[in-house]
């Protein structure tokens, strides 16, 4: 009797660890920010760090085809970012990790195209992370859905499952580096808009990340479609309205960048008949480039800036603003000088 005992409950654990593994989590419905969204809206300004191989082609978006070679930082003064973004007020950090070119600044060991096959190997994503959690600021987390590298022919439907496969276990990869210093707080997910957004597999997302970061708020850029296409590309905020459906469900926020919010800014959506709070993270750049470029020569004022704020920062939502540090491997003077301004016109 006891061996049957002991065997049943053997059996009805291995059962209860596999439902574990496999349930699905999306957040409650609720017309309320809750816990994690409200840590959030706390938080209230951040800083993104667009770095990467495209700073040193001058280009935004490049295709994979730039070597990684290419990639050659003089140093990575990832101290100097994390002290700029404290020392402007801000809450947290954003590090683009990979984007649409599908260089990663982690050593990788699904691609080959990262910074361990570069002249700099060092794992910028790693050392971000330990400074984040030296100097008592928040990390967030950029990565791109889109992959110009590793998944080229983004029309070829009978390539997603190979790919998915690729994207969650890179995701796993940097949850699990990041987290031997400190939980991310944001997951900032990009270039949905290359596919239909049936093919992106964001519950998988959504339930790794949950799982091994539960006060991670995901966002995937251009969250919101319109009530004829949930797919529509692209509703501006201007254009959103109280029940529009979330286009990539779940998600905890919404994106649609270089975009401000509307006044009055709508807080509660519709997915699979239930209703959703989801607050605005705006995300600027300071002049006029993401990444770090030679060309890029015209700043946003002071003046503008403090604008930005203003209007990014009311009805519970969030700003974050972009500096894109240069082949030095440093923010800029000019950046660092801009924010401090910045901090001290708006008394942070």
């Amino acid at each position: 009797m006891q061996k049957v005992l002991l065997f049943t409950y053997i059996l009805f654990g291995m059962m209860f660890s596999a439902y574990a593994q496999n349930r699905v989590i999306v957040p409650v419905p609720s017309t309320q920010p809750n816990k994690f969204q409200q840590e959030q809206i706390s938080r209230k300004y951040g800083m993104f760090i667009h770095f990467g191989i495209n700073s040193f082609h001058d280009q935004e978006w490049t295709d994979g085809s730039m070597p990684a070679s290419s990639y050659n930082p003089k140093a990575i003064d990832a101290k100097q970012w994390v002290e700029t973004a404290k020392n402007a007020g801000m809450k947290h950090i954003i590090l683009v990790s990979k984007h649409h070119e599908g260089f990663c600044l982690w050593d990788s060991k699904y691609t080959e195209y990262d910074v361990a096959n570069s002249p700099n190997k060092t794992n910028v994503v790693e050392e971000v992370a330990k400074e984040c959690k030296k100097q008592g600021i928040k990390l967030g987390l950029y990565y791109s859905l889109w992959d110009r590298k590793e998944n080229p022919n983004v029309k070829d439907v009978s390539a997603d499952q190979a790919y998915n496969a690729y994207m969650l276990k890179q995701l796993e990869e940097l949850l699990d580096m990041t987290g031997k210093y400190s939980d991310i707080v944001e997951l900032w997910l990009d270039g949905g808009w290359e596919k239909e957004n049936y093919r992106w597999p964001a519950q998988d997302i959504y339930n790794l990340v949950k799982k091994k970061a539960p006060a991670c708020q995901i966002g995937i850029n251009w969250s919101i479609g319109s009530p004829e296409n949930a797919d529509k590309h692209a509703v501006l905020p201007d254009m959103q309205k109280e029940h529009f459906p979330i286009r990539y469900f779940p998600s905890d926020f919404r994106l649609g960048d270089p975009y401000l919010p509307s006044n009055p800014d709508p807080k509660i959506f519709s997915a699979q008949g239930n209703s959703y709070y989801m607050p605005f993270e705006t995300t600027v750049v300071l002049g006029e480039r993401w990444f770090f470029n030679t060309t890029d020569k015209k700043y946003k004022t002071l003046e503008e800036l403090e604008n930005i704020y203003q209007k990014a920062t009311v009805q519970d939502n969030i700003l974050i603003l972009n500096v894109g540090p240069n082949r030095d491997g440093r923010v800029k003077d000019s950046d660092v000088d801009i924010l401090m301004k910045l901090k001290e016109k708006l008394k942070l």
